[in-house]
């Protein structure tokens, strides 16, 4: 897919409407040739109890990224991509400001594909560190 930062940032925030992506405040924000970033308030929408960012609402930031690279750096005329397994390691709790999710390919296969995708604060802390690993199945024609 050839699209412009700017054209992509547009597309991508466009489809998140009416989504979990809208609901967590995700907002696409930078895609290169082999990455894509969005970042993700952190209030207390997204809060657990005791008032630190809640590790589910960072491994769906964190899957949200990564689906979305999947999708952008595949053909998807060809095929339709799904999640297949997650992890996540939290290693810093966050209170508020935004986190940043990049991801990037560790692996792109026809079949599967595995990101790396690190959790960062406004001051480019290390928050999570996540794995994400999607399928590429062919589409029925």
């Amino acid at each position: 897919m050839q699209l412009s930062r700017e054209s992509f940032i547009v597309e991508a925030n466009k489809v998140c409407k009416n989504t979990l992506m809208e609901t967590l405040n995700i907002e696409f924000i930078d895609f290169g040739n082999d990455f894509v970033t969005a970042k993700m308030p952190v209030n207390s929408r997204v809060h657990q109890p005791d008032g630190v960012l809640h590790g589910g609402a960072t491994a769906a930031l964190a899957e949200s990224v990564g689906s979305f690279a999947a999708h952008v750096f595949l053909d998807l005329d060809e095929v339709f991509v799904r999640g297949i397994e997650i992890s996540a390691n939290h290693v810093k709790a966050v209170k508020e400001g935004f986190v940043y999710a990049k991801a990037t390919f560790m692996h792109k296969g026809r079949t599967t594909q595995i990101f790396d995708i690190r959790i960062t604060d406004d001051n480019d802390h290390l928050i999570s560190i996540c794995k994400l690993t999607t399928i590429a199945l062919p589409k029925k024609k």
